[in-house]
Formats: structure tokens, C-alpha cells, sequence
């Protein structure tokens, strides 16, 4: 293997990186898709996720319907244990068979949406008022991020990326700051309490996160650039271009997606031109 395919191999590695253990490194090292499936895109991936979200939302406006026209607990509490427990199957046998995921993952939705349903009413019925205020931002925070970057209104930038890394991190250390303080016998009540300073920090939290979104379907839209770039030469030329990481080849790799994305270009881009 040469010095070229082992750095490509390494970029890669890096790209696909994750902590969910249903796409673990070994995932993203078979050139076949799931039943046919075509190649991960920017579009795919959002289009799926709008289809995963409809799913959830359906199964809990179902139970949440039940429960607020007989509110008792003993009406969810059946269809809470089948989704807790039916999407832990589901979501163990997902791990181990990847290539049911096209069954598996619209199933589990439907299954998290009875727990989140009933759940929900149950909080909703002890504190009036927070589980649709906490569902309705949740779902209306996502499907807000997917049409905007679907429809080009937010592009990942360099200053963007950077933005919201440090915004993140700051956030972060803010917290485990107030966390050792309040052993201490410090608080921070204006911060956490429910007055102006409170709300507008809870929400520049909420949009901070909920941008760290957009960083994830950055780097799909790294690798899909890449192919749309490189691929119309690849098909005049007849070639096929297939993404496959070797087994052997380390996992993580730290490194910027922009210059990551150039160099995949440039080796992709010579492969193509000398073969």
C-alpha cells in the first residue's frame, strides 16, 4: 500500500469517526450499502432524519392522545415498557447487524416515540406546560436545522466551525466550573434561576448545541464534495470510485475538515488522472 492510500486511508478513518456504537469504524468498511443502498449523502442523511423524526412524532402523539383522554399511568405504561424495552432489542441488534438498519432504525423510532409520548404526558399532566415547551423546541430546533441546511441558508465555514467549537467548549467549562464551585457552597442563581439572565443563557445554550448539529453533516458534505468533484472525471474516463478503509489502518486521526477536504481531492483527483 503506498504512502498516498495509507494518508487517504487515514482521512477517512477521521471523517467517519463516531462514539455511536451502531456505526463504529467497521460500518463504514464495506463498499456495499445496506439493500442496495446508494452511497451516504448530505441529502440522504437528511432526508432519512426527517423520516426518523415523523416516525417518532407519530407513535407519541398516539400515546400521548391515550393518556390525556384517560389520565392514568396504567394506560401508557404498557406501550412505555414495549418501546423501552423493544427499542433496546432493536437497538442492540442494529449494533451487531448493520445491514438491517433500513428495517431496524424506523422501527426503533416508532418504538422511542411511545416512550417519549407517554412520558411526556405523564410530566405534562404533573407540570403543566414543560414537556410540550421541551418537545416542541426539541423537534422544532431539528426540523429548523434540517431545512436550512438542506436549502443552503447555513454553510459550514472555517470562522463558523471555529465559532462554535470554542462557543461549545466555553459552555462546557462554564458548567464544570459551577459544578466544583458548588461544592464550595457557591451558586450561581442568576444564571440557573428562571429570571431574564437565565432564559438568555438557557437559550444561547440551546442554540450553541443545536448548531453543533450542522458540524456533523459537515463532515458527510466533506466527503460528498469530494466525490462530486472528482467523480464526473472518474465516470468519462470509466473508472468506479468505491470508499473502502482497510482494517489495519488506526481509527482517529486529529486534523481540520477543510484542509482534510483538499487533501482528498488531491489524492483522489491524481488517481483518477494517472489511472
Amino acid at each position: 500500500m503506498g504512502d498516498e492510500q495509507i494518508a487517504y486511508n487515514l482521512v477517512m478513518a477521521q471523517l467517519m469517526r463516531t462514539s455511536n456504537p451502531a456505526l463504529k469504524g467497521d460500518f463504514f468498511r464495506t463498499q456495499a450499502g445496506a439493500f442496495g443502498a446508494d452511497a451516504m449523502t448530505v441529502s440522504g442523511t437528511v432526508n432519512k432524519t426527517g423520516i426518523l423524526s415523523i416516525c417518532v412524532i407519530a407513535t407519541a402523539a398516539w400515546t400521548w392522545n391515550r393518556f390525556l383522554n384517560s389520565p392514568s399511568p396504567e394506560v401508557v405504561l404498557p406501550s412505555i415498557m414495549i418501546g423501552a424495552i423493544g427499542g433496546f432489542v432493536l437497538a442492540l441488534v442494529t449494533i451487531f447487524k448493520k445491514e438491517w438498519s433500513p428495517v431496524t432504525a424506523p422501527a426503533y423510532a416508532l418504538l422511542e416515540g411511545l416512550v417519549l409520548g407517554g412520558v411526556s404526558a405523564m410530566f405534562e399532566l404533573r407540570f403543566p406546560g414543560i414537556a410540550m415547551q421541551a418537545v416542541g423546541l426539541t423537534f422544532g430546533t431539528l426540523i429548523a436545522l434540517l431545512l436550512a441546511y438542506r436549502s443552503g441558508l447555513i454553510r459550514v465555514t472555517d470562522q463558523f466551525r471555529l465559532g462554535v467549537v470554542a462557543a461549545t467548549g466555553g459552555i462546557a467549562l462554564f458548567y464544570l466550573i459551577t459544578f466544583v464551585l458548588g461544592f464550595f457552597g457557591v451558586r450561581f442563581n442568576s444564571v440557573y434561576g428562571s429570571g431574564p439572565i437565565g432564559i438568555g443563557f438557557s437559550v444561547v445554550v440551546v442554540i450553541v448545541a443545536a448548531l453543533n448539529l450542522v458540524l456533523d453533516f459537515d463532515l458527510i458534505e466533506t466527503v460528498e464534495d469530494v466525490a462530486e468533484l472528482v467523480g464526473a472525471s472518474a465516470y468519462r474516463k470509466g473508472l468506479e470510485l468505491l470508499l473502502h478503509v482497510d482494517r489495519s489502518v488506526p481509527q482517529y486521526l486529529v486534523g481540520d475538515p477543510g484542509r482534510l477536504r483538499q487533501v482528498l481531492t488531491n489524492l483522489v483527483g491524481n488517481a483518477v488522472k494517472f489511472t
